[in-house]
């Protein structure tokens, strides 16, 4: 009698289970999906955010230099002081202050090239 369920066991330990319909598109199974519906919660941490600031405001000063030399070589040196603009303007970009970093940037390189090609001919 003891074989006898050792036997059945084994049947079902090495047979799968075939009773079971199991479907053939997965858009017949009932399962129910639902999307989130509150907003992703930033994985910053606070630590982070006050290194980003810090950041941010040590890039500022030199955001706003740029933006002063790359302005005034528009009227005076245009090479010397737009190519200063630049400079200070990569710099402050890295150091967070994106936005004055740009503006600097974009104002050197016009006052280089109004120097270079058109102050010439006046």
């Amino acid at each position: 009698m003891e074989d006898e369920k050792h036997t059945e066991v084994r049947k079902d330990l090495q047979s799968p289970n075939t009773d079971v319909d199991i479907p053939d598109y997965p858009s017949e199974y009932r399962e129910e999906t639902a999307a989130e519906i509150a907003a992703p919660v930033p994985l910053v941490g606070k630590r982070d955010r006050e290194e980003n600031r810090e950041r941010a405001e040590g890039g500022t000063g030199m955001g706003w230099a740029a933006l002063v030399l790359s302005i005034l070589s528009l009227f005076v040196m245009p090479i010397l002081f737009g190519a200063a603009g630049i400079v200070l303007g990569f710099l402050a970009r890295r150091r967070g202050a994106e936005g004055l970093g740009a503006w600097a940037i974009g104002i050197g390189v016009i006052s280089i090239i109004v120097g270079i090609f058109i102050l010439p001919f006046f």
